[in-house]
């Protein structure tokens, strides 16, 4: 593990996601994409019938949050990121689509790390109960597809130094493994 901070600019690219190691924090500037349970769903059903997606995953980060509405004078409510397995049944797919990384909090399964190794992805993870931390950093936010869901709509995030931890990287490396190796428990 490192203590360097990288500064990264999605959508990345290849180069980009092969430096990142586990352990490592990251800056994120740029657009993220949001998505929960209910619109990987919803992707899958357009992805089998063929259809358009509500946005180019190459390169993309998807954001596993459904922000609270935002008060006046905020861009969004607390915008805390959800836990990350409830999306690994969709993540094969995904990747194939040229996703690139997602952003959630906890383990993922050990096929979804094999995924991340193959597809050459990244995890990053986020605190939960930070909301309203994480919520600063985002200067923008727009519903862009299934507005019914609500906070679980697909929203593109405009993003100014997104902190995150690189939780699996390219080569298999598992921070949470790691931190149990390096802590002890």
């Amino acid at each position: 593990m490192t203590n360097d901070i990288i500064k990264i600019k999605p959508p990345l690219d290849e180069a980009t996601v092969l430096s990142l190691r586990a352990g490592q924090r990251v800056l994120i500037t740029g657009t993220l994409y949001t998505a929960r349970d209910a619109a990987h769903k919803r992707i899958m059903e357009l992805i089998e019938k063929n259809e358009s997606l509500p946005f180019d995953l190459k390169g993309q980060i998807i954001y596993y949050v459904g922000p609270s509405p935002a008060k006046p004078g905020q861009v969004v409510g607390s915008a805390g990121p959800t836990t990350s397995s409830r999306m690994d049944p969709y993540m094969e797919t995904l990747y194939k689509l040229g996703l690139k990384g997602t952003i959630g909090k906890g383990n993922r399964t050990h096929e979804v790390i094999d995924l991340i190794k193959r597809y050459k992805a990244v995890h990053f993870s986020n605190i939960g109960g930070a909301g309203a931390l994480i919520a600063k950093t985002i200067k923008g936010c727009e519903t862009i597809a299934f507005e019914d869901l609500g906070t679980e709509a697909i929203h593109r995030m405009d993003v100014e130094d997104f902190s995150c931890i690189v939780a699996y990287d390219p080569e298999g490396n598992d921070l949470y493994k790691e931190a149990v190796k390096q802590y002890g428990r």
